[in-house]
């Protein structure tokens, strides 16, 4: 049998435990914004944002440019759809947010590519050579196009292999790809080989007005995105 003492011991130590769990539930509320496994606020960089900040452009509620940075347009521009859309209207975008915009994010550190290695760099060249002044979404796309050939048996499996085949990109032919370097053709190369693929898996792209390629236009059509069609 319990003595006296012991149960005494027993009931402070469960009066401690109630009250701790009573003060970590009010200090730490657990709604399903807190419980994100990533969320995306002001601040923040990468693909992700870059995907929040186009959604939105094309919706119309943001206005500024698509460059991957989570500013205080961005912030404002996810308030409102948040307001829109019966989300909490924090500015953040948290999973419920992300969905509500049709984003399925993986978590913000599993970013692979985040310095100027010798690859990013020539994909970024390539991107220069070919999409220069294309919208931004456009531009990573060209680079989804030559990562998406990676991973096909048709075409080899190195992005310099990709780039360097005979006659693949105009690029390459006309001397293109050694143009100045842009910072967003970089930033475009980044976020291309972290997995957004803008392109929907396409394998070919061109744009009508300079092609004399009749195949091409034999190709199934995926999206255009501004001057380029983008094919399987």
């Amino acid at each position: 049998m319990l003595t006296i003492k012991k149960k005494k011991y027993m009931f402070v130590c469960i009066v401690v435990i109630l009250v701790s769990y009573s003060v970590t539930s009010i200090v730490f509320p657990f709604n399903n914004e807190c419980r994100d496994a990533a969320s995306y606020k002001y601040g923040a960089s990468g693909a992700i944002v870059t995907q929040i900040q186009t959604k939105l452009k094309n919706w119309g509620y943001y206005k500024g440019n698509v460059d991957g940075k989570f500013g205080y347009n961005t912030y404002l521009a996810v308030k409102a759809f948040q307001g829109k859309n019966g989300l909490k209207s924090d500015g953040i975008a948290g999973d419920s947010t992300l969905a509500a915009l049709g984003i399925n994010q993986a978590p913000a550190s599993t970013s692979k590519y985040s310095g100027n290695s010798q690859e990013l760099m020539l994909l970024a060249r390539l991107i220069n050579g070919e999409a220069r002044g294309e919208p931004y979404e456009g531009q990573v796309a060209v680079g989804s196009v030559v990562i998406n050939r990676t991973r096909d048996p048709r075409f080899p499996s190195t992005i310099a292999g990709v780039i360097y085949a005979p006659g693949a990109f105009t690029a390459t032919v006309d001397g293109q790809i050694n143009a100045k370097i842009e910072q967003n053709s970089i930033n475009a190369a980044r976020d291309a080989l972290n997995g957004w693929d803008p392109s929907g898996g396409a394998f070919y792209y061109f744009n009508p007005a300079k092609t004399t390629n009749a195949w091409i236009w034999s190709r199934p059509l995926i999206k255009i995105i501004g001057k380029h069609r983008f094919c399987r």
